[in-house]
């Protein structure tokens, strides 16, 4: 997803304003209605941007006579002090709309990040970094765009693009060949997508037809038995406990896909701010 959706990015943004301004923000009615102001975004760590539009549409729908002008890009490398943006315009919406647009900036700007540590990690190698459903609630969409301004792709948005077929639907259809077969019945077409636990799983599923693997808690070892095995058979996915210590090795095996959770749930805001200039 290379584009964010103008009408979920508006959705995000009119959620986050309620939850926050609620019935009116008293603060800002100690500044004169008619004060106008100038405000810069500023990085105050190293990171990647993402979030722009978030950002844009929050102050904008407070009030659409702000203007921004952004230094920057999303997916741009963030440094210490730099200059994000130029903002002006009325000083109450400004303020009204600061922390929902750092919010969104901070939250997507961290899942950038860490996608690209793990994009580095890899490179040289032929693995593709890719995200899950592990996401935020309520932010999929604005996530799966951050991984891929971090270098990332993305795996399915949500249960409704993809077959996936995981332990639990395999152990009630009584085996992966009954659940291949299900599926093909109902998917319509559909991409489809197979965990499996070992290598005898795995055998099962390449026999069945299946051409997208998803190998669950593999050791590296185990992994280039599996990238051996399949001789080009299917694409494989790694996926499970993996770490920035351990990718490089994952990558190394020969597997096509490495999905990593951590890139939208374990996330650390990067630190931004906006001050007020003359």
């Amino acid at each position: 997803m290379n584009k964010a959706d103008p009408e979920i990015v508006a959705l995000d943004v009119a959620r986050a304003l309620a939850e926050d301004v609620g019935s009116g923000d008293v603060s800002a009615q100690l500044i004169p209605a008619d004060q106008q102001a100038h405000a810069r975004i500023i990085s105050r760590e190293t990171g990647v941007l993402s979030g722009i539009e978030w950002a844009d549409a929050a102050f904008r729908r407070v009030s659409p006579a702000v203007r921004i002008e952004w230094a920057v890009n999303d997916g741009d490398p963030l440094f210490p002090e730099q200059s994000l943006c130029l903002i002006s315009g009325p000083a109450r919406a400004m303020l009204t709309a600061e922390r929902v647009a750092l919010n969104f900036l901070q939250t997507l700007s961290a899942t950038a990040t860490v996608t690209r540590q793990h994009v580095d990690a890899v490179k040289g190698t032929n693995a593709v970094i890719l995200d899950t459903r592990k996401t935020l609630p309520g932010l999929r969409h604005a996530q799966k765009k951050a991984v891929v301004d971090g270098g990332g792709m993305n795996h399915r948005m949500g249960l409704h693009d993809m077959v996936m077929l995981k332990e639990n639907h395999i152990q009630a259809a009584g085996s992966i060949t009954e659940a291949v077969r299900a599926a093909g019945v109902i998917a319509r077409g559909l991409p489809l997508e197979v965990e499996v636990e070992n290598l005898e799983q795995m055998e099962e599923a390449l026999a069945a037809g299946v051409e997208r693997i998803l190998l669950d808690n593999f050791a590296p070892p185990l992994l280039r038995e599996a990238v051996a095995l399949n001789a080009g058979r299917a694409k494989l996915e790694s996926s499970g406990n993996v770490t920035l210590d351990t990718i490089r090795e994952v990558a190394e095996t020969g597997v096509d896909y490495i999905s990593i959770g951590a890139l939208t749930k374990h996330v650390r805001a990067v630190d931004l701010s906006m001050r007020f200039i003359d």
